[in-house]
């Protein structure tokens, strides 16, 4: 099998970065992804920037190992096409604002009627319901509204989006894990179904041990920087030569030890994990000056053999191209760049490691409208006649 979703047909209506991200699981995984968009937009059009050879960086990583099709959503003839491919696909995904596909025609209820199989996947800022869906939201407004943005920075500092998209992507593998979930209920039932997921619902779901302490003691919880509530230390600590991170000390004299600060486990401040949280600002004075002493590799080799705590070394996006772990799991992968340029770029491979069924990442992403017409054939049996009355027509590109 080319994956364990092979023989799945998607049909991609997402833009931006929440959807794409969704729907590169399922590519990954081995399913047929088909994107379509306008015929008449530019490559530039297709993600921010920066531009390398002219391919947005944005759209090309996300959109990997997808298929491309152009298709004029507001021609009749245009929509009888994607009501045929419907009929085909088992999934079909799409982020728009909650309404605009049934305004094409294209929702749920006139899909079903269509094809009952189809799973309809849709990803919105605050989903298909309730007051706020209206609204649209990218992703700095879904951590803001759904709470992980209160909790991001330092206590006496303003709340802080979190430096990676978290509230397009979480959203994004909540979708794909809902799709996965509704392709094994229709193994069971027969029937697909409407898959609703919203980007603040999906930040609140990361806010579970937060959410739950409010419940349980009333507690607001707020900014802690890079500590941890229930625990110290824990956070990254200076080095001679950059940062380690130090968490979850199971013998705290032994490490005061390792570290060549035994006072420090005679402290009645610190000896206990409470005193610890209590005097957390004096803790961490002492430990950064403590490390500051050797370099990041002379501390895992003093401190990882113990087993005396978790640490880590705080990689920038420049040592993960060079770190041996990383090489052999093979977590960096080339991507060639479509059009025939010459010349790849790396990507992130799956996290997920099958050992029957493995992903496949390495195809590129679609060419605009590349596909349309293997597409159109295959799936729905339109002639080379047929495809080129629509093309002429300007329905298709």
């Amino acid at each position: 099998m080319r994956g364990p979703l092979e023989g799945i047909r998607v049909l991609d209506f997402t833009w931006a970065l929440a959807g794409p991200f969704a729907t590169m699981q399922l590519a990954d995984m081995g399913a047929e992804v088909v994107m379509v968009e306008h015929p008449q937009t530019h490559e530039k059009e297709r993600g921010f920037g920066p531009y390398y050879e002219g391919i947005s960086t944005f759209f090309f990583s996300p959109n990997r190992g997808k298929k491309g099709i152009a298709v004029d959503l507001k021609t009749e003839a245009g929509k009888e096409v994607i009501r045929r491919l419907a009929g085909q696909a088992d999934v079909l995904v799409e982020n728009f604002r909650p309404g605009t596909m049934d305004r094409l025609g294209l929702g749920y209820a006139a899909l079903r009627e269509v094809n009952p199989r189809l799973i309809y996947a849709a990803l919105s800022g605050f989903g298909q319901t309730g007051p706020y869906s209206h609204l649209p939201a990218v992703d700095a407004v879904a951590q803001a509204m759904g709470g992980t943005m209160s909790l991001n920075g330092y206590r006496d500092g303003p709340p802080l989006r979190v430096g990676v998209s978290i509230g397009d992507m979480v959203g994004g593998l909540y979708l794909a894990l809902g799709i996965l979930a509704a392709l094994r209920a229709r193994d069971v039932t027969g029937e697909g179904q409407l898959l609703d997921v919203a980007l603040m619902e999906a930040q609140m779901a990361l806010c579970e041990n937060a959410i739950v302490r409010h419940s349980a003691f009333g507690e607001a919880p707020t900014r802690q920087g890079s500590r941890h509530p229930l625990v110290a230390p824990f956070g990254p600590f200076e080095t001679k030569d950059g940062w380690i991170v130090i968490a979850n000390v199971k013998e705290w004299e032994l490490f005061c030890a390792l570290i060549g600060r035994d006072d420090l486990a005679v402290d009645e401040r610190f000896a206990t994990n409470r005193g610890r949280l209590e005097h957390v600002e004096e803790l961490e004075r002492e430990l950064n000056a403590a490390l500051r002493e050797k370099t990041t590799d002379e501390w895992f080799a003093v401190l990882e053999p113990a087993n005396v705590c978790s640490i880590g070394k705080v990689n920038s996006i420049a040592d993960l191209f060079d770190d041996p772990h990383v090489a052999a799991r093979g977590m960096l992968v080339d991507i060639p760049l479509p059009y025939g340029l010459p010349g790849s770029l790396k990507l992130p491979n799956s996290p997920i490691h099958l050992s029957k069924t493995p992903t496949v990442v390495g195809n590129p992403m679609p060419e605009h409208g590349g596909d349309t017409d293997d597409v159109l054939a295959r799936w729905i049996g339109l002639s080379a006649d047929e495809i080129g009355e629509l093309r002429a027509a300007g329905v298709i590109k």
